[in-house]
């Protein structure tokens, strides 16, 4: 090595640069740690606008505009009716005022509680055991090929059957009595839940049960920690509907049979024995408002928190 120049500087000892070694540039590091850092900010930002957006309005506010859409429906089907009365289009349409005071003559004699309440608690009865029936029952029938193959179009071919039907079959295997009251609702509620029930398991994604079966969720196992939380919103529509449908089923045996106790269908029946049309549209009021008050108060509610849950909305 040559000597240096007297008078000229000592060269610099020359520093590995720990970037260089491990192939990077100075500053990555800290780049890609700013960058994350800004990326997890930007996150939280859109997180706290969305909850914004969410809280935004108090509950009253809320509850308004959840409220308007249906009071606006149906105070154009009022004043749809009541223009249909005063033109007399019809010669049996009653006005509405004279549907009311049906109502009101109901409440003052204290009938009109008891009908819904023995109603309600018929229906509440009845789905229950359907529930408690037919969602076993489903997934039974998901678990078992060749059970589902005998069953299955017996369960639709119930299912599809008009519940006046059903009623003089509950008469005759149980005379006429509240069991075969019970009997048509579970007639009309087990099919509907059971079949819906095996539909939606059948629409889960086969990669889904094929994971769940690799991570060694077999059988009962896999059913309890794989299917049944999958098919949960399904399950959710299957009782929805099972409802549906023993609530039809009920008004129509309530309709039929000379049941002790007092209930809307009865309330149908006097209308249609007396020939008052303002009686038996009472009685379709009650029956549509018992059905909009279960939607609206137990449904709804539940799928609003499952869909919540899951990261989904509701449109």
């Amino acid at each position: 090595m040559p000597a240096p120049e007297p008078g000229a500087a000592p060269a610099a000892a020359s520093v590995p640069d720990p970037a260089a070694a491990h192939g990077t540039e100075p500053g990555t590091d800290h780049g890609t740690a700013h960058a994350a850092d800004d990326a997890q900010s930007m996150a939280s930002g859109l997180d706290a606008l969305e909850t914004r957006a969410e809280q935004k309005g108090s509950g009253a506010q809320r509850l308004l505009a959840k409220a308007t859409p249906p009071l606006l429906a149906a105070a154009l089907v009022l004043a749809l009716w009541q223009t249909a009365y005063l033109l007399n289009w019809s010669q049996v349409l009653p006005a509405p005022s004279a549907v009311f005071g049906e109502l009101g003559d109901a409440w003052s004699d204290g009938t009109l509680l008891p009908a819904i309440w023995h109603s309600t608690l018929r229906c509440v009865f009845g789905f229950g055991l359907a529930a408690a029936i037919g969602l076993p029952l489903g997934l039974l029938l998901t678990r078992v090929a060749p059970l589902r193959t005998v069953l299955r179009p017996t369960l639709t071919a119930i299912q599809s059957l008009p519940a006046a039907a059903l009623v003089p079959v509950a008469i005759i295997a149980l005379g006429n009595s509240e069991g075969a009251v019970y009997a048509t609702v579970l007639l009309g509620a087990v099919p509907s839940i059971a079949v819906t029930v095996i539909a939606t398991v059948e629409q889960l994604p086969p990669l889904l049960l094929r994971a769940g079966r690799s991570m060694g969720a077999t059988g009962l196992r896999g059913t309890a920690l794989v299917v049944v939380p999958a098919a949960l919103p399904g399950f959710l529509s299957a009782l929805r509907q099972g409802w549906t449908f023993g609530w039809r089923a009920l008004m129509t045996a309530e309709l039929i049979t000379a049941t002790p106790l007092p209930g809307i269908g009865q309330m149908l029946a006097e209308g249609k024995e007396s020939n008052s049309m303002s009686l038996v549209l009472a009685s379709v009021l009650l029956i549509l408002a018992v059905g909009v008050l279960v939607e609206s108060a137990l449904f709804q509610p539940l799928e609003r928190r499952l869909l919540t849950n899951r990261g989904l909305t509701i449109p």
